[in-house]
């Protein structure tokens, strides 16, 4: 079974920092981690889900959705079956559940799997 468990949300002031992190884990998955393009998306009360950024399976590739360029950073390592999420310079707008998932494509239209998200919420 493909798990996805996202780490690291919890509550920031505005103008901090978080890093939240997704491991994968499920045999087949974990094999085949390198395999796929990683992003995360959140979701704020009351709106849609939303792209936030995405790299491209060996990590040499990184898009981002414009509201979150220049402050949020996605790396990965293959070796250890996780992806990062760093967000610096947080704003109260950034307070969402945030979901890691895994895709054919680093853009992220359709992932194949989810994780099952964590909060963060940004104090002004």
């Amino acid at each position: 079974q493909v798990q996805l468990v996202e780490s690291g949300g919890g509550l920031v002031q505005a103008g901090g920092s978080l890093r939240l992190s997704c491991a994968a884990s499920g045999y087949t998955f974990s094999n085949t981690f390198s395999s796929y393009c990683m992003g995360w998306f959140r979701q704020a009360p009351g709106k849609e889900r939303e792209f936030v950024g995405g790299i491209s399976r060996s990590g040499s590739s990184t898009y981002y959705a414009d509201s979150v360029k220049g402050r949020f950073t996605i790396s990965r390592s293959n070796a250890k079956n996780t992806v990062y999420l760093q967000m610096n310079s947080l704003k109260p707008e950034d307070t969402a559940i945030y979901y890691c998932a895994a895709d054919q494509i680093p853009t992220m239209p359709s992932p194949d799997y989810w994780g099952q998200g964590t909060q963060v919420t940004v104090s002004s």
